[in-house]
């Protein structure tokens, strides 16, 4: 049988969204594009380019391999194909809180799932990311785009996937240092203080209500967070002064993208503030002596999708549908 090639590009993410830890996330228009090409043949072949070229495993350590086998594990078809040709662009910086990660494990998921076709739902290829990444806020807007809401209970994973009601940009700074998500959990605490839950669980409802209604004036209000941002600004010089920095050029409010150290500022499309948003944001990390590259980005609607579809591939799970449970 000959061997055949897809293309796959999905978005990068931002979780957490301040008070929403390990539940919120959302897609952004930086992405990374997967060829791949499964071989009956064992053995890998790789090209890396852009983010992560020299540093990402050319190996069976690689983490679009390992979720490939383990699509063709649960299909039974790892014996049929063994090898891949897998040639990757990366736009998401590496290790830096966009979901890189989730990026690579959706993408390897996606491709295989497509190439042998389709047996596996965005449901089931969700249940499949998290089994891998270990929690769905970064795989869940990976794969739906949008915004997402996902929730765990045992090994069953749902997500709540939207669009809000208001056009949002994000302005975010990427330091020139990498933070492991291993780093960033280590310095979490294990217990949190009752009043610091009670104001997390209002900000993420408000902030929810306010994305969902398009209300700008409680969003301003919704993006604060105590459960784990002030455990980790000491691994990210300067990370509220940059806040106070990107609040003061205009921005609606500013969050620690995932487990940093990025951080990301919201605004309104049409008020044109982002130029100094950034500016006022690379001037406050540059106080702290970090340098801090600065990229405007906006809501990705897609999620991850095949680019080069052929007629006889189709999603078996049809047309995607926004504000239900996936």
């Amino acid at each position: 049988m000959a061997e055949r090639s897809i293309r796959v590009r999905v978005p990068g993410t931002s979780a957490n969204l301040g008070a929403g830890f390990d539940t919120l996330g959302l897609a952004c228009n930086l992405y990374n594009e997967l060829e791949l090409t499964l071989t009956h043949d064992p053995g890998l072949t790789f090209d890396i380019q852009g983010e992560g070229a020299g540093r990402i495993p050319e190996d069976e350590r690689n983490i679009v391999w390992r979720s490939i086998r383990l699509l063709l594990e649960r299909t039974h078809r790892d014996r049929e194909y063994r090898g891949a040709v897998i040639r990757m662009k990366n736009d998401v910086p590496l290790s830096r809180g966009l979901g890189s990660s989730a990026a690579a494990i959706v993408a390897g998921l996606k491709g295989a799932n497509a190439l042998i076709g389709n047996p596996f739902n965005r449901r089931e290829i969700l249940h499949l990311a998290t089994e891998i990444e270990g929690h769905p806020d970064n795989v869940a807007p990976a794969i739906f785009g949008g915004c997402t809401i996902s929730t765990v209970k045992g090994r069953h994973v749902d997500t709540f996937a939207f669009f809000p009601r208001m056009q949002l940009h994000f302005v975010v700074a990427v330091p020139d240092f990498y933070l492991p998500t291993k780093k960033a959990r280590e310095v979490l605490p294990d217990t949190v203080p009752r009043a610091d839950a009670i104001f997390n669980v209002g900000r993420v409802a408000l902030l929810v209500a306010a994305l969902m209604k398009g209300n700008v004036p409680f969003l301003r209000h919704a993006l604060d967070d105590a459960l784990h941002q002030p455990y980790r600004a000491k691994l990210i010089p300067g990370m509220y002064d940059v806040f106070r920095a990107a609040g003061e050029a205009g921005a609606l409010g500013t969050v620690l993208s995932g487990a940093g150290p990025c951080l990301l500022a919201f605004t309104i499309d049409g008020e044109h503030r982002e130029a100094a948003i950034g500016r006022a944001m690379q001037q406050a990390f540059a106080a702290h002596d970090v340098k801090a590259d600065i990229k405007v980005l906006g809501l990705d609607t897609k999620g991850a999708h095949i680019i080069n579809e052929r007629p006889h591939m189709h999603e078996s799970e049809g047309a995607k549908s926004h504000g239900g449970l996936h």
